[in-house]
């Protein structure tokens, strides 16, 4: 957007749903649209990093979690369930990231029924780069105070572990 609208559409909306009687639901209705609407702005803010280097978040997450492993390869239905996305997104983002020559399918060596996704050097390359780009220009300036986000970290844990997500804390984590 280049001009910020002149008042706050989902007060707008939130006070839409007061006089229609909603009022019981208005306010969570309030968080949950401002909840996604930020959810879109911070996706925004990193793809634009992320677009220089060929890459969606999708694709930086995929490298990023390969670069993590030990050895910089994972099993597909692994990183599907560490990504918490279906299947078929991850086959979508390791059929490019494969095309670019970031990652290389390969076969696990003692269950041939899973494929691995491999990070090629030239992947590892391209997350360390990307990441050191989202850290000084999403990350360290993420709009929120430190408070904010302690505070957001444990509301959206408890959300999630409440929504079963996943199955408990961690120790040290809220």
């Amino acid at each position: 957007m280049s001009q910020p609208l002149s008042r706050d559409p989902i007060l707008e909306a939130q006070r839409n749903w007061e006089r229609h009687g909603w009022q019981d639901v208005a306010e969570p209705m309030a968080a949950i649209t401002a909840l996604m609407r930020t959810q879109q702005i911070l996706l925004q803010r990193a793809e634009t990093v992320l677009k220089p280097f060929g890459l969606t978040f999708a694709r930086y997450e995929m490298l990023a979690l390969l670069s993590f492993t030990r050895d910089g390869a994972l099993a597909m239905n692994r990183a599907s369930a560490l990504l918490q996305v279906h299947a078929t997104s991850v086959t979508n983002a390791v059929d490019r990231l494969e095309h670019a020559g970031l990652v290389a399918r390969t076969k696990h060596p003692t269950d041939k029924r899973t494929t691995l996704i491999a990070l090629s050097p030239q992947g590892r390359e391209l997350a360390a780069a990307a990441t050191t780009e989202l850290n000084a220009k999403v990350f360290a300036d993420s709009g929120f105070s430190d408070r904010d986000i302690s505070t957001l970290i444990r509301i959206f844990s408890k959300f999630r572990r409440d929504a079963g997500d996943f199955a408990s804390e961690e120790p040290g984590h809220p």
